[in-house]
């Protein structure tokens, strides 16, 4: 699918994959300059691994709310957020949300998962996310052809 000049990318065409605890839909993806938007969706109680920034993030909150675990500012929805470079926290959604956290972050470079010795587990980048989302959407039988 030819997405055009401006992006346009449709949910046929970048559908939400279950993840444990929620989904995930990538809608964007550009390895060469590093960067990629994610739409996020956590169940109460849900959330991510700690992980430590190299760019910087962008994070529209669209439902529910959130938190990083390690500053207990809570990010309703309507509230932007900006992740800067070298920032490492754990996102969590607290258990009393009345239902499903939604939230688009635009990443620029790679988000490091981190254990809890700091050692990094998994890397997380425009290009690794890419095929991990469309591996995710063939097991899942859903089509992807924004990324065909």
């Amino acid at each position: 699918m030819d997405i055009g000049a401006l992006g346009h990318v449709p949910e046929s065409a970048a559908p939400w994959v279950d993840v444990p605890g929620g989904q995930r839909r990538l809608v964007f993806a550009d390895p060469t300059r590093g960067v990629w938007a994610l739409g996020v969706r956590y169940q109460p109680g849900g959330g991510s691994e700690r992980h430590h920034h190299t760019g910087d993030v962008f994070g529209f909150t669209t439902s529910g709310r959130w938190r990083y675990l390690e500053h207990g500012v809570d990010y309703e929805a309507g509230s932007f957020v900006h992740e800067q470079a070298g920032s490492t926290h754990t996102l969590v959604v607290p258990s009393d949300n009345a239902g499903v956290t939604e939230v688009l972050f635009v990443i620029n470079g790679a988000n490091l998962i981190l254990d809890e010795h700091d050692n990094v587990m998994r890397i997380n980048d425009a290009c690794s996310f890419r095929e991990r989302y469309l591996r995710l959407c063939a097991e899942q039988h859903k089509h992807a052809s924004a990324f065909a």
